[in-house]
């Protein structure tokens, strides 16, 4: 699917058609990912979540950082296992978060840092993506917004009957909280 995106994206002559498919293309990849840790995976039911955000979280920076010099990228990833159905959609509100932030927390080559972090806290685990970058505008309401990835976000937030939080006190963060569902069978 990613190969088919990106010839397709060959013939895209503006700019924002070319980074429509570039997303959509970060989006098949970061479901294929989860499909690829899970075939690589001794339970096919569950995937080293820490892993994955770290092999997603490269990959994006890879497509978004061009100077890795202005950028760092920090993680702090607990290795939790978590199941296939949680998987894929917090995989994707990860693609959207990181994506959001690499590529609009620091214009005009502003330095910066993108941390993210993943963590079980009692029954619960908990994501976080921080930047330090210009902050998230407050003209704009994440809950109820047109942005496609911001729709998203909040979706799939819905979906694994989380809860997300977000300050924007100097730069952006946002903390997605939800339960940790063990397979039963």
């Amino acid at each position: 699917m990613s190969s088919l995106l990106n010839l397709q994206a060959d013939y895209v002559e503006d700019k924002a058609s070319y980074e429509m498919f570039m997303e959509s293309k970060n989006r098949a990849r970061s479901m294929a990912l989860i499909h690829e840790r899970l075939y690589q995976s001794t339970d096919l039911r569950e995937i080293d979540f820490g892993e994955y955000i770290r092999s997603l979280s490269m990959d994006l920076y890879q497509a978004y950082v061009s100077n890795p010099e202005l950028i760092n990228l920090d993680m702090d990833l607990e290795p939790v296992n978590v199941d296939i159905n949680t998987a894929i959609p917090c995989g994707l509100i990860i693609n959207e978060l990181v994506t959001n932030a690499l590529k609009h927390a620091f214009p005009q080559n502003r330095n910066g840092t993108v941390n993210i972090k993943f963590h079980s806290k009692d029954e619960n685990l908990i994501l976080e993506v921080i930047d330090d970058g210009i902050g998230f505008s407050p003209d704009i309401d994440f809950k109820n917004t047109d942005s496609l990835g911001l729709k998203l976000i909040n979706v799939l937030t819905d979906q694994i009957d989380g809860e997300i939080d977000l300050k924007v006190d100097d730069g952006t963060e946002f903390r997605i909280s939800f339960p940790k569902v063990k397979f039963n069978g």
